[in-house]
């Protein structure tokens, strides 16, 4: 118990980090403007089991991980406004989640599961992008996170 609770105290604080090293009026993050190619094959989203040999194995990265795996080519139009686009060279919300940058970054977890709540939703991505945009997903409770059907 006290490893998960000192794994998720270091995945706030990276969060909280990373968002200090971009200025809020730092722009839009990247993102893709469509989905992509019919015949293109995104890179994959790491498994439950490619975590858990990591040592991540909070709640909150197997359901992020979960819903990324559900959702990919929504991810791939979202924008992450931890600006690994800037410090790691991401394309999209889609390429945190191709390693464990995903699984330590607190704003990347929330975003993937607030897009994946919204397409359960049936909203469309430019809605979706809106909410991430406008911080919608800081609402999500990476202590709760939800169950990944």
């Amino acid at each position: 118990m006290k490893k998960s609770l000192l794994l998720l105290l270091l995945a706030a604080c990276c969060a909280l980090l990373l968002g200090m090293q971009a200025s809020p009026g730092a722009g839009l993050p990247a993102f893709h403007d469509g989905p992509p190619a019919a015949k293109a094959d995104l890179p994959p989203v790491l498994t439950a089991k490619q975590l858990a040999d990591s040592g991540l194995v909070l709640p909150a990265q197997a359901a992020a991980y979960k819903a990324a795996a559900k959702v990919p080519a929504v991810l791939y139009q979202m924008p992450c406004y931890c600006y690994c686009d800037r410090n790691h060279g991401h394309t999209s919300l889609h390429t945190c989640f191709e390693s464990t940058h995903g699984a330590l970054c607190g704003t990347c977890m929330a975003e993937a599961l607030y897009a994946y709540e919204m397409t359960k939703r049936g909203w469309s991505v430019k809605q979706i992008r809106d909410g991430i945009e406008k911080g919608d997903w800081k609402s999500v409770d990476l202590q709760h996170p939800p169950s990944i059907s």
